[in-house]
């Protein structure tokens, strides 16, 4: 038989695997125009390398082999436009999302060269933040197992990717316990939405305004430390306590295994 490519011939010219070829066969997406009886030999022609670049053309858009094959199987040129439609929807989607994905990046390598700069760790100051859109839990959080936890509840009940976690997790603490010397126990696990595009009904703000602040180099377990000098700082100035205080962590365990590069921004939030 003349025109005819063996099966290796095939994925070579092509730039495949003999693998991929056998697969496409088995499920009728590209079969050998002949195959030897006597040994089991496959062979191609040319008229089937059309066939094959339009396989791996749609597939690099990302269509699944059975989109391909119904394609295939019913050829017209308004099914494959709206194919094609459909894909540079697909394709736009994904691209936005890769969009947030680097500009979240981008804030956490700004954040932690920033927080590498920071001399004056444990020195209490004010600051005016603006309105921060976040996606909130509510619950009692009081050991690291219990924040892992939630904050696996807070994934799953408002659909969210883990791209969204890259430094963006805060916690908490009443300002009743606050009040009351109370540094041990969160009731709050949050996400900073940053896009403002989250459709939850975990939906919440963190108020904008003015808050005391403090940058803090040690684990949670010393959290008394850096939560007495605020309180001190804010008693001193004559600032009163206007809701929850809100731990940033910034630098962790899971960026550094050094534990003097830990780091937290400790925020209470205040009216003259």
């Amino acid at each position: 038989m003349d025109n005819k490519f063996s099966i290796g011939e095939m994925a070579k010219l092509h730039n495949t695997t003999i693998k991929t070829l056998h697969h496409y066969h088995k499920i009728d997406l590209l079969v050998p125009i002949y195959t030897d009886q006597n040994n089991g030999y496959r062979y191609y022609s040319t008229e089937q390398f059309e066939q094959l670049n339009t396989i791996t053309y749609l597939k690099e858009l990302g269509f699944s082999l059975r989109e391909i094959k119904q394609h295939l199987e019913h050829r017209d040129i308004d099914g494959f436009l709206l194919l094609l439609e459909e894909q540079k929807l697909f394709a736009e989607q994904k691209i936005k999302e890769l969009e947030r994905t680097a500009r979240r990046v981008d804030d956490r390598i700004t954040n932690i060269r920033y927080a590498r700069k920071i001399e004056a760790l444990m020195t209490p100051l004010t600051k005016t933040l603006e309105t921060r859109q976040i996606i909130k839990l509510a619950g009692k959080i009081s050991s690291e197992p219990d924040l892992e936890i939630n904050l696996r509840h807070l994934e799953n009940q408002a659909n969210l990717s883990a791209s969204l976690f890259i430094g963006g997790v805060g916690l908490t603490v009443s300002m009743h316990d606050i009040l009351n010397d109370k540094f041990n126990e969160y009731n709050s696990i949050f996400i900073l939405d940053e896009d403002r595009d989250a459709d939850t009904s975990l939906s919440d703000v963190l108020p904008g305004g003015k808050y005391a602040c403090v940058y803090y180099n040690g684990s949670h377990s010393h959290s008394y430390h850096p939560y007495k000098q605020l309180l001190e700082y804010i008693h001193e100035n004559n600032y009163k306590i206007t809701g929850d205080a809100v731990e940033r962590t910034i630098i962790n365990q899971y960026i550094s295994s050094q534990e003097e590069d830990y780091l937290t921004e400790f925020q209470i939030p205040i009216e003259s």
